[in-house]
């Protein structure tokens, strides 16, 4: 599978997930995710560029992070049934949408948390979140 936007430098491709054991091992991989994502992402006035995760159970997440280093999870309804895990890895409590704003400081223990549950990943380019019109869209 392929997304092919004409703000990327190449076509994206979906990519194995190695399921990540360790606080080091998720670091390590958020630094390799940040490089390969600049790389992709030729115009500075993109938005809603992140990493979608594929669960082995069905569903997909959109993870987008804000200039203010919070966190957007945009979780399909046939992911619906990560939620549990979400909360329990960031201690935050489900939100009654599907868009989900987490503490930057917890993108480790989410990772972490998902892990075990992800078979892919692709990068995304302006992934439209279903925001609520009172949230502003800054991101």
């Amino acid at each position: 599978m392929q997304d092919h936007h004409p703000d990327l430098t190449e076509p994206q491709t979906t990519r194995p997930w190695i399921t990540l054991g360790s606080t080091f091992d998720v670091e390590a991989w958020i630094d390799n995710y940040n490089r390969d994502l600049q790389q992709a992402v030729k115009k500075d006035y993109a938005k809603g560029y992140g990493i979608c995760f594929l669960l082995e159970l069905g569903g997909e997440i959109y993870l987008h992070t804000t200039s203010e280093g919070d966190i957007l999870l945009d979780v399909t309804e046939e992911a619906s049934w990560i939620s549990p895990v979400i909360s329990a890895a960031t201690a935050v409590a489900t939100p009654s949408s599907t868009i989900w704003t987490l503490p930057g400081d917890t993108l480790t223990q989410l990772i972490l948390g998902l892990s075990d549950l992800i078979s892919a990943t692709r990068i995304v380019i302006s992934h439209t979140y279903k925001l609520p019109k009172s949230w502003p869209q800054s991101y």
